[in-house]
């Protein structure tokens, strides 16, 4: 019986760990390491193209239709203001859900998954505004530091101001 009960503690206890854990899907953009929690990850497809959209800010890549799916696709370092990515067959698209809807990101490529405990993610230092605005959270992992993606404030403000 006492064996039983030991057994019962330690599957309550790795099951308040798998609470706190975070799964996350890492890529980079240049030297750096971002995420997003692997449960919005749909697909992750080597880039193909995308056609354009008028009337959207330059980190809107244009389109992509992916299975008779419109998805969206925002060039990740155009977003954080370095400019526009100059894609090539090793960049790729990591398929989202953000809310109801699909997004892809272009990213330079899909480094691992991460596992991360949610106590270790820490608030945006101040400084940035677009990394503040864009990020909700960094988490050191393997001596680097990962960017916590807002999916949200990413696809917000794509349509110009008419």
């Amino acid at each position: 019986m006492e064996a039983l009960g030991l057994r019962d503690d330690m599957g309550d206890k790795s099951a308040v760990a798998a609470q706190n854990s975070l799964q996350l899907i890492a890529f980079s953009i240049g030297e750096q390491t971002y995420g997003v929690e692997i449960t919005t990850v749909r697909e992750i497809r080597a880039w193909n193209g995308a056609t354009p959209l008028p009337n959207t800010r330059e980190f809107v890549r244009g389109v992509i239709n992916l299975r008779g799916t419109i998805v969206p696709i925002f060039d990740l370092r155009a977003r954080f203001g370095d400019g526009q990515t100059s894609p090539t067959k090793n960049h790729v698209v990591v398929v989202m859900s953000v809310g109801d809807k699909w997004v892809g990101i272009l990213v330079d490529a899909v480094s691992d998954i991460l596992t991360v405990s949610r106590d270790d993610i820490h608030n945006v230092p101040e400084g940035n505004s677009i990394d503040t605005e864009l990020l909700n959270g960094i988490v050191t992992h393997d001596s680097r530091m990962v960017g916590l993606i807002d999916l949200h404030a990413v696809v917000s403000g794509a349509k110009m101001d008419a």
